[in-house]
């Protein structure tokens, strides 16, 4: 892992310790699970806390994409370019500020240094001493109730399992864009390696890794133009709160092309030139680096699959509700096999595949993956924030719907932050307070979903929200602003006049 510093080192340490030797097997496992990322790990930690005896296979770093080369460090380095933000502001909060310096070198730094504080909860050390038996090397399928491990060194054990768990995990989607592997791309997975800022740098991909990423760096100092087929940033969002954010990142410096094609890529001695053709025509850009960031591709290659009877597609592997593959002894969590890929999501479908592997034998009950009530959030500055239902979905599906809006402007402690732009906008059955989904759009919106997921998990309603009290003034308060926006519609004509009536004759 680059560059070899004393973080670096510390993280490999706990991830893939150079001195590790794998363990002699059980003779029989009540889970292997393959991939200790998000969900491998929850799986098997969760396993051996219970008493089962667990195999965990890994072929390169604990911790999976979240901790070596996703959540953990790109949130890091938001947060230094979020300092920029912020001095951006200062004047219109009436601070002047001198002009600031960024040391690249030391935000990096700062970043390998976090990851590796935080490596220890992932570390092999640490789920070995929990019961865990962790073998590091290429872990596939020799049937459909045994797997072998091909460790670093050329030896290969196998592992005989009641119950396994895939949990293998996504990599970077490579578009085949003419000349992109000739003149070299960076992606999630290398982008944290840098120690020299890009001068110039190009973000093929709109999606919420390319915005964020596509801010951080250009309030670190580089030129950044950000590419994307679709019309808007963050294609998947509702468009007036990708508009928000679209703004956003113009105020920042941000140049986007959008609704655009890159046709080839050329590389010379004085940089990396995108040919593309935009509503405008055609064009081109030369750039120091690129970074691709156009979706994920499931990991299936070379675990054997096909051996244990386990069915795969494009997607990933196929499961069913409960997570489990065509091969019943066999269950997958994760990015392997689940559409929205989030860390959280795999947190919450390992618990899922897990109970479902282990227990349902018992009659304990299966769980669902659609029982799931999962909110995101795209850290740009502003968040956006989602749960549930967009509009156009429960169009699509024929519901029909209230939607509440409370404008940030409208909330006392947003006007005195200064966080004017954004909203939050829920929608609930028609007629009713069930809460069908929403999008928060704020400097804060990834704390405030919280509050509305924990709600529609529950079955609580806007009745709920409205009923209780925030503390005065927070942010949230718009969540509940929206909660009695619906209250207010209880108050139909009839019951209105009813009610006056009722209050004149009470002062006679």
């Amino acid at each position: 892992m680059k560059p070899n510093d004393h973080h670096n080192a510390k993280l490999l340490s706990h991830v893939h310790p150079a001195d590790w030797r794998n363990p002699t097997p059980q003779p029989k496992y009540n889970l292997v699970v393959i991939g200790a990322g998000s969900a491998g790990l929850i799986s098997a930690i969760a396993a051996a806390g219970l008493g089962g005896k667990v195999a965990l296979i890994e072929k390169h770093l604990m911790g999976g994409d979240c901790l070596n080369s996703g959540c953990v460090p790109s949130k890091t380095l938001i947060r230094s370019a979020k300092v920029l933000g912020e001095l951006g502001r200062a004047a219109a909060l009436g601070v002047n500020v001198a002009t600031p310096q960024v040391d690249f070198a030391a935000v990096m730094q700062r970043v390998r240094q976090v990851r590796a504080d935080i490596s220890h909860h992932d570390s092999a050390q640490r789920f070995s001493s929990l019961g865990v038996d962790v073998f590091f090397g290429q872990g596939q399928f020799c049937d459909a109730n045994t797997a072998e491990v091909l460790s670093d060194n050329g030896e290969r054990v196998k592992l005989n399992f009641k119950k396994a768990i895939i949990a293998t995990g996504s990599r970077p989607l490579i578009l085949p864009i003419p000349g992109l592997r000739e003149a070299g791309f960076l992606t999630n997975e290398t982008i944290f390696q840098l120690t020299e800022q890009p001068a110039r740098l190009a973000i093929i991909g709109a999606g919420p890794i390319g915005c964020e990423l596509a801010q951080a760096f250009q309030r670190l100092g580089s030129a950044v133009h950000v590419f994307d087929i679709a019309p808007q940033v963050l294609p998947r969002e509702e468009p007036a709160a990708a508009k928000i954010v679209q703004q956003a990142l113009l105020r920042d410096g941000v140049t986007l092309a959008l609704g655009s094609n890159i046709e080839r890529i050329s590389a010379s001695a004085s940089g990396k030139t995108l040919h593309y053709h935009g509503p405008n025509g055609a064009h081109s850009v030369e750039v120091d680096a690129i970074l691709v960031a156009v979706g994920r591709v499931p990991n299936i290659e070379h675990i054997g699959l096909d051996k244990a009877g386990v069915k795969s597609d494009k997607t990933g592997v196929v499961v069913d509700d409960y997570l489990q593959t065509s091969n019943p002894n066999i269950l997958a969590a994760g990015d392997v096999c689940v559409a929205t890929k989030f860390t959280h999501v795999a947190d919450f479908s390992a618990r899922i595949a897990l109970q479902n592997a282990l227990f349902s034998p018992l009659g304990l009950g299966r769980r669902k993956l659609s029982s799931l009530v999962v909110p995101w959030c795209t850290y740009t500055d502003p968040e956006v924030a989602h749960v549930g239902l967009y509009a156009h979905e429960a169009d699509k599906r024929g519901i029909v719907y209230d939607r509440y809006e409370i404008g940030l402007n409208t909330v006392d402690r947003a006007l005195a932050d200064g966080d004017n732009d954004g909203y939050v906008a829920v929608l609930t059955h028609k007629g009713s307070d069930v809460i069908l989904g929403a999008t928060v759009v704020g400097r804060h919106a990834g704390e405030l979903i919280s509050e509305i997921t924990l709600a529609m998990t529950n079955k609580l309603g806007l009745k709920a929200i409205a009923a209780t009290i925030h503390p005065y003034p927070t942010q949230a308060e718009a969540v509940r602003k929206a909660a009695d926006a619906w209250n207010r519609t209880r108050l139909t004509p009839f019951a209105k006049n009813a009610l006056g009536r009722w209050l004149a004759w009470s002062r006679r």
